[in-house]
């Protein structure tokens, strides 16, 4: 509960930056953001910035995930490519591993005393859970047990891992096109005292007077 003012709050500052919300009651925000990908994909090449790992599952030729890392401005970025040639699998199996060594931080278990690597070999091994189950004898008594005995929550996983594309939300690119820090941005923050993003905003102010293409370059 004491989450929900927050979400108001954040609401309420994005538009004082001229950034539109985007979002539908009982929908994910994952499923909302891959949906808006999976619209404009065709169109435009887009960058998702986030700290969630999930998202890694909707990389595309035209999508790029960058993972929030410690530090102001320390991002690990993935494309398609590099995703595969890093991990040996293709963005889309990553659902299936999530389904063998679930996500503590989402809520859901997995397989029960199956682990990051693990999961990535089987998975690398077989392509997915239905063709693991299939091949089961192949794996050890110790793997074979764990699966059996949680088989159910590994569907289970699998599904709360999914990010579901099918949202029924738009995004108008025209409201979205940012040109520059707004009045209300200095407003709002002086409101709330955010005194260390003021100081970064009036560097912004700054760096774009001082190099007119510099507002170009961050809204084209």
């Amino acid at each position: 509960m004491e989450l929900l003012p927050q979400f108001d709050l954040v609401k309420e500052v994005t538009s004082a930056f001229s950034i539109p919300n985007v979002g539908l009651a009982g929908y994910e925000a994952d499923d909302c953001i891959g949906t808006i990908c999976e619209q404009m994909k065709k169109d435009i090449d887009i960058t998702v910035l986030t700290g969630d790992r999930d998202l890694l599952q909707i990389l595309d030729d035209q999508v790029h995930v960058w993972i929030l890392q410690k530090g102001i401005g320390n991002y690990a970025k993935y494309t398609k490519k590099e995703f595969t040639e890093k991990f040996n699998l293709a963005p889309k199996q990553l659902v299936d591993v999530k389904a063998l060594m679930g996500d503590t931080s989402d809520g859901y278990p997995g397989v029960k005393g199956i682990g990051e690597k693990t999961a990535m070999k089987l998975i690398q091994d077989h392509g997915d859970i239905e063709s693991l189950l299939a091949n089961l004898s192949a794996l050890t008594p110790s793997q074979q047990k764990k699966i059996e005995q949680d088989k159910e929550m590994m569907f289970l996983s699998r599904e709360l891992a999914e990010i579901h594309c099918e949202v029924p939300v738009k995004i108008n690119l025209e409201e979205a096109d940012w040109r520059g820090v707004p009045k209300s941005a200095f407003e709002i923050v002086q409101e709330h005292e955010l005194n260390t993003v003021r100081r970064q905003l009036y560097q912004l102010e700054k760096e774009i007077v001082e190099d007119p293409f510099a507002e170009w370059e961050m809204t084209r």
